[in-house]
């Protein structure tokens, strides 16, 4: 997406980034601690690569707690942060917003 088409994000999505981000790197760090080496450093930097912007957009959509899915499930699924669908379509609008295909 070319510069000039990106859309600027709303001011509340980078407070929902700046919330989850910490845990989706804590996470990652457990479970592959070079991805989070290099998904840590472009986040410092503001250069997040393509690669973990994917891994992030992945990650807040697998982990959304409040889900309202089921009796069986509950309104909400334990984890280490709260994430509603509204957190999601934050982050991925504030992805996209960077220039990243969500």
């Amino acid at each position: 997406m070319a510069a000039q088409e990106r859309q600027e994000p709303f001011p509340s999505d980078r407070q929902v980034v700046d919330r989850l981000v910490p845990v989706w790197l804590e996470e990652t760090e457990r479970h592959d601690p070079g991805a989070a080496r290099r998904a840590r450093e472009g986040w410092r930097n503001g250069t997040l690569g393509g690669e973990c912007a994917q891994d992030l957009a992945t990650w807040v959509t697998a982990r959304v707690t409040d889900t309202a899915f089921n009796e069986d499930e509950g309104p909400e699924v334990e984890g280490p942060a709260r994430i509603t669908p509204a957190d999601k379509e934050c982050v991925h609008r504030w992805l996209a917003a960077q220039g990243h295909p969500v």
